[in-house]
């Protein structure tokens, strides 16, 4: 009996040690749900496929796709702003690339052109928002439109294939066991976006402008210019995800990557970055998409219908935020 108190209390301690770390409450939460995950594949291991091999890889190959977007948003967000066009931005590159391409361009020229456009997307977002001083959120959700029209008119509601060269396939789809390379890269970029911003000044400007403006500009820091610089690092990263999903399936469709922009919103949110910007980790926006993806891939082996995850999506965002909220208060 005292053996177990003592254990009670260590684990106990050792939470509340957690979460006193930045990105303590997502990795208790994430630990938590793949517990009990597991524990039900384990009691139905016929009926409840999580951890056959075939669902594992299924899973590292998707994450990814979203991790990639993920990481843009979460800057973007801790600099205290939106981007509702990372959806449209990484269908629209990745057309870009597959039509340049399929005319006979050069293939590292078309995934620049590719990549080059989503970083433009970016800036374009950025410069109209702190030119205009209007909201981000209203801005962007109007260049979402606006862009989609041009997905809708440049593919002519047709899905474009993408059989690039062997060597490049592979730079992306290669098979390292039971993980596929694009986890390996999605990892880079994480740790990329770890360096900016934790060890960079620009990160520190992103928590600055983000947090306390009037300050960071008391300080120097030119805040137009870095929003800007962080809208064009998100629109760069949606693009290299949309052109690195593209290579994996071979193809792009008009209407891939809507609803992208709430599901990154909600995976940096329930990985603890601020709504209203100044706050949030890497490690935080990584395991949210992570758990995005484990309650998809939940209700995809219990056959629940579709709109089930948006519905998940919705609730989650409102509860993540009310919760960060309260953990900002105390």
């Amino acid at each position: 009996m005292t053996e177990s108190v003592a254990v009670a209390r260590h684990l106990g301690g050792w939470i509340r040690n957690l979460q006193r770390r930045r990105a303590g409450n997502i990795i208790l939460l994430f630990v938590l749900i793949q517990v009990v995950v597991i524990g039900f594949a384990a009691v139905f291991p016929e009926s409840f496929r999580y951890m056959s091999m075939g669902n594992v890889q299924l899973m590292l190959k998707a994450i990814p796709s979203l991790v990639i977007v993920v990481m843009g948003v979460n800057l973007l967000m801790i600099a205290g702003e939106f981007d509702l066009t990372v959806g449209a931005t990484f269908t629209l590159t990745a057309l870009i690339m597959a039509k340049l391409y399929n005319a006979g361009t050069p293939l590292w020229i078309a995934v620049a052109a590719g990549l080059l456009a989503g970083a433009i997307i970016g800036v374009i977002n950025g410069w109209i928002v702190v030119t205009s001083n209007v909201p981000s959120f209203i801005i962007t959700l109007g260049a979402m439109w606006f862009w989609r029209g041009i997905i809708l008119i440049l593919s002519g509601s047709i899905t474009e294939s993408f059989y690039p060269t062997p060597f490049f396939e592979k730079l992306f789809t290669l098979n390292l066991g039971p993980i596929q390379i694009q986890f390996i890269w999605s990892l880079v970029i994480a740790l990329g976006c770890w360096l900016i911003l934790e060890r960079h000044r620009l990160g520190n400007n992103f928590f600055g402008v983000g947090g306390n403006p009037k300050a960071s500009a008391a300080l120097g820091v030119n805040i137009r210019s870095v929003k800007i610089v962080a809208f064009g690092i998100t629109g760069l990263l949606a693009a290299l995800s949309g052109v690195m999903t593209t290579v994996r399936i071979n193809s792009i469709s008009p209407i891939q990557g809507q609803g992208l922009e709430l599901q990154t919103i909600a995976a940096c949110v329930i990985g603890g970055t601020a709504l209203t910007g100044g706050r949030g980790t890497i490690l935080g926006a990584f395991l949210g998409a992570a758990l995005m993806y484990t309650i998809q891939d939940v209700l995809l082996l219990v056959r629940a219908p579709g709109h089930y995850l948006q519905m998940f999506v919705g609730i989650i965002i409102v509860i993540a935020a009310v919760l960060n909220e309260a953990m900002k208060s105390e």
